[in-house]
Parts: C-alpha cells; sequence; structure tokens
C-alpha cells in the first residue's frame, strides 16, 4: 500500500479510534541513511474507547459512552406508577407462587374453620389461583350443566330429543368473572369508605380460591336426584360464604361492621344458589 495513504490524519473522522502515532510523524528516520542514528521515539496519545454512535446533543441519542460508565438498563416501572399498571412486570411478583403454596391453599379454602387465610397469604398473596380457579370453574359449570341437563331429561324420558346448550359458557363466564373480580372490588371500597386499609390483592386471592369447592361439587351435582342436589349446593354454599366472612372478620376486628359480614356470606350462598338454579335445574 502506497505510504502516503497511511499518512493521512484520521483523528478527525466520525466514531474513528484515535491513532497510535500522531499525524506530526517525524522524518528521521527517512533522513538518517547511518544505521548508527538514534531511533526517533514516538510519544503514543492516550487512547479514550468510546461506545458508537455518537451523540450530535440533545436528546437525539445517548451519544459516546466511555467503557466503564454506567449504561441505560431496563427500568422496571414501578406498580404504584401510573405507567406501572400498563406494565406486565409489575404483576409478577403476584404470580410468583409454586405447587405446594396453590395446594396448601386450595385445602385451606375447603377448611373454612378458623378464618387464618390471610395470614398464610400476607407474605405472597398471589392471582393465579383468581384466573386460574374462575377460569376452570367456567369450563366445569358450561360442560357438566348440559351433562346434568341431558341426564336429567333421559332420567324422565328418554326417547326426548337432547342438544347441547352453548348459552351455558357465555353465562358461566360472565357470571363467575364478574362476581370474582366486582364483589371484592365493591368490598374493599366500601371499607376504605368506611375508614379502614383492606389490601385488594389479599382480596382478589380469598375471594378466587373460595371458588375451588364449587369446581369439586359440580361433578356431584351430575347425581340426578333433584333432593340430593339441592342437599349438597346448600352445604357448600354454606361452607363457602363462612370461608369467605370468617375471613373477612379477621379485617374488620375492633369495628362493628357486621352488616358487611353478613353481606359477604349473602352474596355467595347466592351464588351457589344460582349455580343450582341455572346449571344444574
Amino acid at each position: 500500500m502506497d505510504e502516503s495513504y497511511t499518512d493521512l490524519p484520521t483523528s478527525h473522522l466520525l466514531g474513528s479510534v484515535p491513532a497510535v502515532v500522531t499525524d506530526e510523524k517525524e522524518k528521521s528516520s527517512r533522513t538518517s541513511p547511518s544505521p548508527s542514528t538514534s531511533t526517533a521515539s514516538y510519544e503514543v496519545p492516550e487512547a479514550n474507547m468510546q461506545i458508537f454512535p455518537p451523540n450530535n446533543g440533545g436528546d437525539k441519542g445517548r451519544g459516546y459512552q466511555t467503557l466503564g460508565s454506567p449504561s441505560e438498563g431496563f427500568e422496571q416501572q414501578p406498580a404504584n406508577n401510573w405507567r406501572g399498571v400498563f406494565s406486565i412486570s409489575s404483576y409478577i411478583q403476584y404470580f410468583n407462587v409454586d405447587t405446594d403454596m396453590v395446594i396448601n391453599r386450595l385445602l385451606s379454602s375447603l377448611y373454612p374453620v378458623g378464618g387464618d387465610f390471610f395470614s398464610k397469604i400476607d407474605a405472597n398473596p398471589d392471582l393465579y389461583g383468581l384466573i386460574w380457579i374462575s377460569t376452570t370453574l367456567v369450563f366445569v359449570l358450561a360442560a357438566l350443566g348440559n351433562c346434568a341437563t341431558y341426564l336429567m331429561e333421559k332420567r324422565t324420558d328418554s326417547t326426548t330429543s337432547w342438544s347441547f346448550n352453548v348459552s351455558y359458557m357465555n353465562v358461566a363466564a360472565s357470571s363467575v368473572y364478574g362476581y370474582a373480580a366486582v364483589v371484592p372490588l365493591a368490598f374493599y371500597l366500601l371499607l376504605q369508605y368506611m375508614g379502614l386499609r383492606p389490601n385488594l390483592v389479599r382480596f382478589w386471592c380469598m375471594w378466587g380460591y373460595s371458588l375451588f369447592i364449587f369446581v369439586l361439587v359440580s361433578f356431584l351435582l351430575l347425581i340426578p336426584v333433584e333432593f340430593l342436589r339441592w342437599f349438597i349446593i346448600i352445604l357448600t354454599g354454606a361452607t363457602s360464604a363462612y370461608f369467605v366472612s370468617s375471613n373477612l372478620k379477621s379485617c374488620i376486628e375492633g369495628n362493628d361492621l357486621s352488616i358487611v359480614l353478613v353481606a359477604a356470606f349473602s352474596l355467595q350462598f347466592a351464588l351457589a344458589i344460582f349455580i343450582k338454579v341455572w346449571f344444574f335445574p
């Protein structure tokens, strides 16, 4: 390569690395034919490694950054920020549960005596149970409700025709999802209005697990005996309602809010009656 090209100064070019040899290089090696002439020493400028691309000023880009300077990483939005509401990363903590934790909470919802469910989930309330149990209950009610209708019709008249009722799915989804989302929110706002400091996520968690008993009982409601069906659903509704009211009582200790407990008990029991009347007539 022609040496004239290598002597061109390049330190002013955009994004270039500073040259090791200075632009004003001494020519002594060319003019000294004698090998005894002392070799010229070159001073190496201090290099400053930089990151491409550069910044032309303002907020147009990050610009040059030296190695070792802190880089801009991903910044997680806090949940209490309005931007955090629309960020998926804000809700990861409410799905941080394992199989053992979920099974323990499911078993606690089937044993309502004690009202200590909030103490078990206080450190880590989850929304996984709310979504998973509600979705399972929707499909179970739609499927088993049609099966129960088929069994009852065939028991009374084996020659009658039967068709699958698709509307069961729409009713199950709107009623279960609506109840699981709106009722805890309503009690949360009510208790806040009364001067208490409830936790909405804990309410959603508790009400979500309270629906698990209806998933199990739906299989028992396939029994084509009407009296036995009513006995099962009344016992189930009372158990689930007592679970909700007893745990809600722990949030309002020291306050005379018996009407709130009665309302929670009545709504949970009314849900059980609705399931029986609509899906297992």
